[in-house]
């Protein structure tokens, strides 16, 4: 496989640590930790998944609170196995962007700190969808759908 033509231009050592698999791994950790802390938070506080669902009018709201911890954890874990990553990642960014338009409406806010909160936890959120976007496309290129070895 050849490398793009920037990272020819990198040192060796910063070519070798890119592509060193542990490094691949903590970058996906940290893009997952949120889909992973979120869940377990609301699996030892059920009560207040489940007050978090009906405070954005999810209802039932004990099955949309199980349905996220399960859809969070497992899709999570295929991203971090690397099995169907792309699939995954594409299903958290859909969820996430999603989620994102339910919980972060800035723009229904007034002026002020509580909607410039929103606005920027809204595009954090929008740079995750990104984040998983480049996941998808960059084990698709990788592996191709089949979730299996390099494609031809």
């Amino acid at each position: 496989m050849s490398m793009p033509s920037f990272e020819n231009h990198l040192p060796a050592p910063f070519r070798r640590r890119r592509a060193d698999g542990r490094t691949l791994f903590l970058g996906l950790l940290a893009l997952c930790s949120a889909y992973l802390q979120g869940p377990l938070t609301k699996i030892f506080d059920f009560p207040g998944a489940i007050a978090e669902m009906e405070h954005f009018g999810l209802h039932p709201a004990p099955v949309f609170a199980v349905g996220v911890i399960v859809f969070e954890l497992s899709m999570s874990a295929l991203i971090l196995a690397g099995i169907f990553r792309w699939a995954a990642a594409l299903a958290l960014a859909v969820f996430t962007l999603a989620a994102t338009f339910i919980a972060l409406r800035f723009w229904e806010l007034p002026l002020g700190m509580e909607r410039s909160m929103a606005m920027n936890g809204f595009f954090e959120h929008v740079g995750l969808v990104g984040a998983f976007t480049l996941v998808a496309w960059h084990d698709l290129r990788e592996h191709g759908a089949s979730g299996k070895g390099p494609t031809s």
